[in-house]
């Protein structure tokens, strides 16, 4: 990101600001019973309200569909890599795995639609970042571990991907990033928004409508990804219960000039056609 715009404004000054957010500190417990999405934005928005810094960089998988009061994303880049990926020091693919092998997520959304794939693997909560997830399988302490092949790729871990995996319908908005800014900061949206992607924005918005109707958080197994394709827009959704064995999945595809309403309306239809049930089961009313 930094290069881009160093590129774009060469004398641009770029100050890059580590922050730790509470989704980084937390990691004896699953996203799911900690808060979810916002756990990894508030920090950032803190210092955007006390002046430290203009923008923040997040995974847009990670942002709620609700930003807070006067923030917005100022740009969505062009989608990298947007499925998960499967790595592993034993064994060369998802297939190979021998019953009982055990593998780390901290996603409820990845843990479903691998126990409906592979009813007889383990699933063992793994959280922390990309560093201590591999160094965990490293160690031996999981058979494989299933991580965001963006992620990987972006960080320099390409080549421990052993195999994508386009079936386990990934996270609004995976593989793409979102730059949030204050909302009344003109002057960083101006120099920034070149790096918007009209394309994912269109893709991305769909997720991000059909999650927020489906009340979407990492506290719901719930999938979704659209792909702009010349004309038209695909997307294709899944709703699961934890243990993966009810899920309801579906497609749908819709211009890709006219996206509103798209989002929302696939939702009512999985919703419509078993999802809320299965929602229900797991205490969430639709």
């Amino acid at each position: 990101m930094a290069d881009e715009l160093k590129k774009k404004y060469p004398a641009l000054k770029i100050e890059l600001v580590k922050i730790q957010t509470k989704g980084d500190k937390i990691l004896d417990a699953p996203l799911a019973k900690i808060g979810g999405k916002g756990l990894f934005t508030k920090e950032l928005e803190n210092q955007m309200l006390a002046g430290k810094i203009d923008l923040a960089v997040h995974s847009l998988k990670d942002v709620p569909t609700d930003l807070p009061a006067g923030f917005k994303i100022a740009a969505v880049t062009r989608r990298a890599q947007p499925f998960d990926a499967f790595v592993s020091n034993r064994f060369e693919n998802f297939d190979e795995l021998p019953a009982g092998a055990v593998i780390g997520t901290s996603s409820l959304r990845r843990a479903a639609q691998i126990l409906n794939l592979r009813p007889d693997l383990e699933i063992k909560n793994l959280r922390g970042n990309v560093d201590t997830r591999l160094k965990k399988l490293d160690a031996g302490i999981f058979d494989a571990v299933i991580l965001a092949a963006a992620g990987l790729e972006r960080l320099g871990y390409g080549a421990r991907i052993r195999q994508t995996l386009p079936e386990i319908i990934p996270s609004a908005g995976q593989g793409a990033l979102a730059l949030e800014i204050r909302g009344d900061d003109s002057k960083t949206f101006g120099a920034v928004n070149f790096l918007n992607d009209e394309k994912t924005c269109a893709a991305v918005k769909i997720e991000r409508d059909f999650l927020k109707k489906i009340g979407g958080s990492c506290q719901i197994p719930v999938g979704i990804f659209a792909e702009a394709d010349g004309e038209k827009i695909t997307a294709r959704a899944i709703i699961a219960s934890p243990d993966g064995k009810n899920i309801v999945k579906d497609f749908a595809s819709t211009s890709i000039e006219n996206p509103d309403g798209f989002g929302e309306n696939f939702a009512a239809k999985l919703l419509d056609g078993g999802g809320r049930e299965i929602l229900r089961g797991i205490g969430v009313e639709i």
